[in-house]
């Protein structure tokens, strides 16, 4: 069984909702994610995703058999930057280590090199979080270095990794 990346639709409030109500996941991810999560918050960001402007904003659910499992996106940078773009993503804890994660990734730095003129897809996660940055390896992203002191996450000081997957491209 595979995931499927898909479009956010406003009944995955419930089961978003769900999955982001876990400190374990939120310890992970960048601050500005209220807890406890509610339904409301889960319209908000959903809403916020349909709306996005399609050409910066690629953001889907990450689904299995259509129950929502988690959420990725990419996002297009600005200015010299304007062909890089970010990539971040959760999964809910039930569904880790099944490989869904490396899938997804895989997924959509596919869709991105094939949809849009993006060259370069980047990702940063603090370094402690050593299943992440296997999963990015696993779907061919190349580590480049430690950002050393570059996050403060409930209060703590801490490295992050950089890694990259580069389209082959000719500009």
């Amino acid at each position: 069984m595979d995931c499927v990346l898909r479009e956010w639709m406003p009944e995955d409030k419930y089961e978003l909702s769900g999955l982001l109500n876990n400190k374990k996941i939120l310890n992970n991810l960048r601050d500005g994610i209220p807890y406890p999560y509610t339904v409301s918050d889960a319209e908000a960001f959903i809403s916020s995703m349909r709306s996005a402007d399609k050409t910066k904003t690629f953001a889907f659910a990450i689904a299995v058999e259509d129950k929502v499992i988690g959420s990725i996106g990419v996002f297009r940078q600005e200015n010299i930057h304007f062909r890089t773009a970010e990539l971040g993503y959760y999964l809910g804890e039930d569904y880790w280590g099944h490989g869904f994660a490396t899938s997804a990734v895989k997924q959509i730095c596919q869709y991105v090199f094939d949809k849009t003129d993006i060259i370069r897809i980047f990702a940063e996660p603090f370094s402690y979080n050593t299943v992440s940055c296997r999963v990015l390896e696993k779907a061919g992203f190349i580590f480049e270095g430690t950002l050393r002191n570059n996050a403060v996450k409930n209060g703590r000081i801490l490295d992050m990794n950089m890694y990259a997957l580069v389209k082959s491209t000719v500009l």
